[in-house]
């Protein structure tokens, strides 16, 4: 087994991440990475190397829509926001992921 400080994410859960933060408002690829990072205190930390990727395939599928704007320190951001189809797909997400967390769960109580 790989010994590992860092968790690694599963396949789709940075995206489920990402649509969660941005269900709670509009946001910069920066402070999208700073939310996820600050409330799973620091366990989960996302670069630019997979984040970007992640947020151009939520563009490319429909689940978020982006456009360029001022960011606090006024420099040029994009901005991400979750569409219709996004808080869909979130849910199918969110739903998935609570089965299988409950199906591992089952399997690391056995006592057998």
């Amino acid at each position: 087994m790989k010994q590992n400080s860092k968790p690694e994410f599963l396949p789709g859960t940075l995206e489920m991440l990402v649509l969660k933060t941005l269900s709670r408002g509009t946001n910069h690829g920066w402070d999208i990475a700073q939310h996820i990072q600050q409330v799973s205190q620091g366990a989960l930390r996302t670069g630019e190397g997979s984040l970007y990727p992640a947020l151009q395939r939520l563009l490319l599928d429909g689940y978020v829509e982006a456009e360029w704007g001022a960011s606090e320190n006024n420099r040029r951001a994009r901005y991400y926001r979750i569409t219709p189809a996004g808080r869909k797909r979130l849910a199918v997400e969110k739903r998935s992921f609570d089965s299988l967390l409950a199906a591992i769960a089952l399997v690391m109580e056995d006592t057998a």
